[in-house]
């Protein structure tokens, strides 16, 4: 969910892409949530994960492993598109130097 949010917050710096990869994975992992919840939504397609016992907490790590490891590239390209532009906004020509010092 966080990388939902946080790409969301900067889909300028980083780009449509990201923000909808991050938010197809938040989906899933909100679907796994709901299915790990303590209520019966199989009637809206959600088979519960019964974490009450070793093989549904079992599978709930399992699944929850997944999900960060496809997050990871997801946190990669997030945080190299930032420090991009921080580089860009550390290095770049200021927007506030007098026309007189700039060089050609």
């Amino acid at each position: 969910m966080d990388l939902y949010k946080w790409s969301a917050k900067f889909v300028a710096l980083v780009g449509s892409d990201l923000v909808a990869d991050a938010f197809s994975l938040a989906r899933e992992v909100r679907a796994l949530d709901m299915e790990a919840a303590p209520y019966d939504l199989s009637a809206l397609g959600y088979e519960p994960v019964r974490v009450e016992t070793p093989e549904g907490r079992a599978e709930y790590v399992r699944r929850q492993r997944e999900f960060s490891d496809r997050g990871a590239p997801l946190r990669a390209t997030l945080l190299e598109a930032l420090a991009a532009a921080l580089d860009r906004i550390d290095h770049g020509p200021s927007p506030y130097r007098l026309a007189s010092e700039m060089t050609p």
